[in-house]
């Protein structure tokens, strides 16, 4: 279904975007001084905002990609977490940066930092660009987070509704009542 271009509202501006991220990558880069950095991006809802951080990034860093769903076609996690897309290496004493678009149930993140913890990481930090508290079934708390945000469902800046919405320059949400009808 095809959202109305008036049920779409700006919720955080690119430019707002872009400040936080230079604020993120900053305590980044001194958190991990003089260190080497793998930041794996998830596939696809965080490859924007992944893009902008690595570049604000002033250190050694390696990139790596990961496929991870618990979505499918819906607009509720499943809570049943599928590797569609594995790491291409070794991140054995690696210092490893997730990166992720938003955290929600927490279920995604909390089944990934379990499975590569058994790969043997000199470390797993989480990157998000947006965090929904209100939404979570399990422990989960980024290590660093651009925005939390209220339970409203967000599109742009790489989030999606059924694959549509990602080329949105800003983060943007469904007008609340339009989006109980998805």
């Amino acid at each position: 279904m095809k959202v109305p271009n008036d049920k779409i509202n700006v919720m955080i501006s690119y430019d707002e975007m872009q400040s936080r991220i230079k604020e993120i990558a900053n305590q980044i880069n001194k958190d991990y001084k003089g260190k080497s950095l793998l930041v794996v991006c998830i596939l696809k809802g965080a490859v924007l905002f992944y893009s902008d951080l690595v570049r604000m990034l002033d250190m050694d860093v390696r990139f790596d990609f990961m496929t991870i769903s618990s979505y499918g076609n819906s607009t509720e996690s499943t809570g049943e977490v599928k590797i569609k897309k594995d790491l291409d290496n070794s991140i054995n004493e690696q210092h490893v940066l997730i990166v992720e678009d938003i955290v929600d149930s927490g279920l995604t993140l909390k089944n990934l930092k379990e499975v590569l913890s058994t790969r043997k990481p000199a470390s797993i930090k989480v990157c998000c660009m947006l965090d929904k508290p209100s939404r979570r079934k399990v422990e989960m708390i980024p290590d660093y987070c651009c925005f939390e945000i209220p339970d409203k469902f967000v599109v742009g800046y790489g989030l999606d509704y059924s694959e549509e919405y990602r080329q949105l320059k800003d983060v943007c949400f469904i007008d609340p009542e339009f989006a109980k009808t998805l």
